[in-house]
């Protein structure tokens, strides 16, 4: 089943009205749901250090408000005291791997995987709705299956804490039992 099946003309219709993105691999494409996944993977392995390093006291007064004379102008962003030490860490590192993200797609290593396609270069054939388990082991199938996992994940979590008012590292540490603090 490709993606033109499961969201009727929206694939083609996208590559038709936006053909200088679409070449690029922007938009509906196996090479962006691979990166989106990527990130996915990434936010949820760097969720759970936080709340490790949360459970075994790494992260210096975690609930603490940020003070003005140590993070600076990152104190007074939201004009309240609600950035704690513990959510500055997770923003940080998260916009630091954002930045690697983005120096990886304009100036991709010659053995690396590009964000974007390169001018003329095809985009991978869909996998569908769901996709065919041909192969086991560390294949490119397992990769788009664990990304939308993860991203499924991190859907849930962010629900579960909006309607819970809970922090998602204290979710995630309920979530497997209490293993972290």
């Amino acid at each position: 089943m490709f993606p033109e099946d499961v969201f009727g003309d929206g694939v083609t219709d996208w590559k038709e009205e936006y053909a200088p993105f679409a070449k690029y691999g922007w938009g509906p494409s196996v090479q962006a749901e691979k990166w989106n996944g990527r990130h996915a993977m990434f936010g949820w392995v760097f969720m759970c250090a936080c709340a490790y390093a949360k459970g075994h006291g790494l992260i210096p007064d975690a609930e603490s408000a940020l003070n003005l004379k140590e993070w600076g102008t990152l104190a007074t962003i939201s004009n309240k005291d609600t950035i704690t030490n513990e959510r500055a860490i997770i923003l940080i590192a998260n916009v630091h791997f954002f930045f690697i993200s983005l120096c990886a797609t304009l100036c991709p290593l010659p053995f690396s995987d590009s964000l974007l396609l390169e001018p003329g270069q095809e985009d991978e054939e869909p996998y569908g709705f769901i996709p065919n388990y041909k192969d086991t082991g560390v294949t490119k199938t397992a990769e788009i299956i664990n990304g939308r996992l993860a991203m499924l994940g991190i859907i849930a979590l962010m629900g579960n804490s909006a309607v819970t008012g809970r922090s998602m590292i204290d979710i995630i540490n309920e979530w497997i039992g209490g293993a972290y603090f």
